[in-house]
């Protein structure tokens, strides 16, 4: 009877600096791993320290509470499967991102990762020190090689492993979703296992991490560069993977296998995940945010109560003379729709205070933005004090496009803790919004009919700070506004670029320049779900003061 190996990877979602709570997570794997008749147990990269942790492994008692973490991990692991699990680690003076091999009750080997990554999201030279090419690690009579997640973006990793007696590649990853990536990796995998001519296991993190989403999303693949086993997207699974020896050496047998769905779910997901996860780590069980009426704020709504449940959703309408029946009317009706709790606060008293107050400073001026502002700023005092009053985090609601060129109210709409819907352009947004109301899933903590009314979706949008205000009245419409944002933020493209595209060149300049004199604001917003390569933050990162344009 031909050989066999049984191997069980564990796709979790781990939480940046809650050790215990990873090991224990981690322990239960590897007991469902012991009960199934593993031989290793494996758990994805810096899965012990939680990913991405930044700046916390250059604190030296962070590192070694996470190698402690491990070593007693291992003391709970001796009687059963080997443990595979990543940390970061010290060796003499250097520190390394590490994939630790643990057996009988010890570290027994420790792999260093070699290519650090340092683009988009990713800043391991700054932290890390890059490990030498090493060869397998055993367990039993079998050969692994790990390359760890970026190692195996490059073939001399691989290569190196395969020569030095590999038998199959278990790759350790903390690589986290933007749209349509499992592509690129499909393809960078397929040629490594074409290069060596060995099986492949792919293990990836899930869970939200600050702005990061990690997409789970896990695979197999055998030499001829087909998937064997495929797990879900953006859920936590335990996976058991069964490979055979054979006269053309190991191949992966076919598994658990679930087709993903197309990426506008992805997106959804990615985004109700975020939330949840964000709100679970930082300790807040529910949320708010002001419910104008408007398409925004009810995609944002609706993500909440499929993240968190209605009952811990508070949707606050807070009008003004400029708030339109149609918009008091669809507030109401989207939060009774979602089941949320549903708060009627108009500003008219305190606007009436504030604008008293100020009157002596402002006579003889007329009023301009000033006045709108007002109205903004008091809701975020307003919704601000709910927060703090009722330990809700807030809420902010401002799209893609409107962050990128500023049309938001720093502390005022721009006020909250958490942007699900940052990096969506408003173009997006509604097609989103039709997605959700056409579909419901498991997944989902809201109700299975469609939740946003459809005028939402087919008014023009206003932001309602003044009569018959409309957005185009301050930027082009959103058709246009996106495709030259794409174009400026998303491919670093030129104004040359969009004219190329069929843009007018006037409405380029003018969003180029809307786009860097609000760099200061977007500094200060509040952190967001990263859906694309380049989302504002640590994707994009550009000077406050800048003077330099575009002249082309």
């Amino acid at each position: 009877m031909a050989d066999r190996f049984r191997l069980t990877i564990a796709q979790l979602d781990a939480t940046v600096g809650d050790l215990a709570g990873n090991a224990a997570k981690a322990r239960d794997a590897w007991q469902q791993g012991k009960d199934a008749g593993a031989q290793l147990v494996a758990l994805p990269e810096l899965f012990i320290a939680g990913y991405n942790a930044q700046d916390l492994p250059m604190k030296n008692a962070f590192t070694l509470d996470c190698m402690e973490a491990v070593r007693r991990l291992a003391e709970d692991c001796a009687d059963g499967p080997a443990l595979a699990i990543g940390t970061p680690w010290f060796e003499g003076t250097e520190l390394y991102n590490a994939y630790v091999i643990c057996r009988g009750g010890k570290m027994v080997t420790q792999v260093f990762k070699h290519h650090l990554p340092n683009y988009n999201v990713f800043d391991e030279v700054r932290i890390y020190d890059s490990g030498p090419i090493g060869g397998p690690y055993a367990v039993g009579n079998t050969r692994i090689g790990s390359p760890i997640c970026e190692d195996a973006w490059y073939e001399d990793v691989a290569e190196t492993l395969a020569e030095t007696g590999a038998e199959f590649l278990l790759v350790p990853n903390g690589s986290p979703y933007y749209r349509n990536k499992q592509e690129l990796r499909l393809n960078r995998m397929v040629a490594r296992v074409v290069e060596t001519g060995l099986p492949l296991i792919y293990l990836n993190l899930v869970g939200g991490q600050d702005d990061q989403i990690f997409d789970g999303a896990s695979f197999v693949l055998n030499p001829h560069g087909a998937p064997v086993v495929q797990l879900p997207v953006f859920e936590e699974c335990v996976s058991h993977v069964d490979l055979e020896r054979t006269e053309e050496g190991w191949r992966a047998l076919p598994g658990d296998f679930v087709r993903h769905p197309d990426a506008m779910e992805q997106d959804y997901h990615a985004m109700v995940l975020a939330l949840r996860d964000y709100c679970r780590k930082t300790g807040f069980g529910k949320v708010l945010l002001g419910m104008s009426g408007g398409v925004d704020s009810a995609l944002v709504a609706t993500i909440a109560v499929d993240a968190l449940g209605p009952d811990n959703v508070r949707c606050v309408m807070l009008p003004s003379e400029y708030t339109s029946e149609h918009s008091l009317e669809d507030a109401k009706a989207c939060a009774e729709a979602l089941g949320a709790q549903y708060d009627f606060v108009p500003i008219a008293e305190g606007r009436a205070a504030i604008t008293a107050t100020l009157a002596p400073l402002f006579e003889g001026l007329k009023p301009d933005l000033t006045e709108e502002n007002i109205q903004s700023r008091l809701r975020g005092l307003l919704l601000m004090a709910l927060s703090n009053k009722f330990g809700e985090m807030l809420l902010t609601t401002g799209n893609k496009s409107e962050v990128a060129v500023g049309y938001a109210t720093i502390y005022g709409d721009m006020a909250g803790g958490y942007n699900p819907i940052k990096d969506l352009y408003k173009t997006r947004v509604f097609d989103i919004c039709r997605w959700r109301n056409a579909n419901s899933r498991d997944w989902m903590m809201g109700p299975k009919h469609a939740p946003i009314p459809e005028r939402i979706i087919t008014k023009p949008p206003s932001a309602e700070l003044r009569e018959d205000q409309k957005d185009s009245d301050s930027l082009p419409d959103y058709p246009v506004l996106d495709g030259i944002l794409q174009i400026l933020v998303d491919d670093d493209g030129s104004i040359a670029d969009c004219v190329a595209a069929g843009y007018d060149k006037a409405d380029a300049k003018k969003v180029e320049r809307l786009l860097y004199l609000s760099e200061y604001k977007r500094f200060q917003s509040a952190p967001g779900a990263r859906l694309s390569k380049r989302a504002f933050w640590l994707d994009r990162r550009y000077p406050i003061v800048n003077r330099w344009r575009d002249e082309s």
